[in-house]
């Protein structure tokens, strides 16, 4: 039997030469990613919102001409939606495809909201233990504060 979409318009998005792609971002979320990756890029963006998924039913999707994610910005990237998936692109072909996992303990990435934390009151790093990964839940290590994924600031 025929998929009744077959008929359907659509458009074609060209293929990276280099680059990478963001796929399976939770529907919502593309923009904090863009807003994480700054906004400055050599090459195209091409950005999916509220995409149809079988799998999660609506997700986004970010591709990015000419530029590779560093791990910080992976980890930032994770936290904003824990099942993000990861492609490098190199010379048209997927060298690298993963889905990053959060580490225990999350370092100089997330601002703690607790104004008596000692984070915020003198020079140190900020230290959050994760407790959950999907959806996200960290803990601050020094005032002991629980964060949900929605109440996450990154640095």
């Amino acid at each position: 039997m025929a998929d009744p979409r077959s008929h359907e318009p659509s458009i074609r998005v060209t293929a990276l030469r280099e680059g990478t792609v963001i796929d399976h971002l939770v529907a919502g979320t593309a923009l904090k990613v863009l807003f994480v990756l700054g906004i400055e890029f050599e090459g195209a963006v091409t950005i999916g919102l509220n995409l149809d998924s079988v799998k999660m039913g609506r997700k986004d999707m970010i591709k990015i001409d000419h530029r590779e994610v560093s791990q910080q910005e992976v980890a930032k990237i994770a936290l904003i939606s824990p099942r993000a998936r990861f492609s490098i692109i190199r010379d048209f072909q997927v060298v690298n495809k993963f889905t990053p996992e959060l580490p225990r303990l999350i370092e100089n990435l997330i601002v703690c909201p607790n104004p008596s934390c000692i984070s915020n009151e003198e020079r140190v790093k900020t230290k959050f233990g994760v407790e959950r990964s999907d959806p996200v839940k960290v803990r601050c290590n020094y005032c002991e504060r629980t964060l949900s994924e929605e109440e996450i600031k990154l640095l």
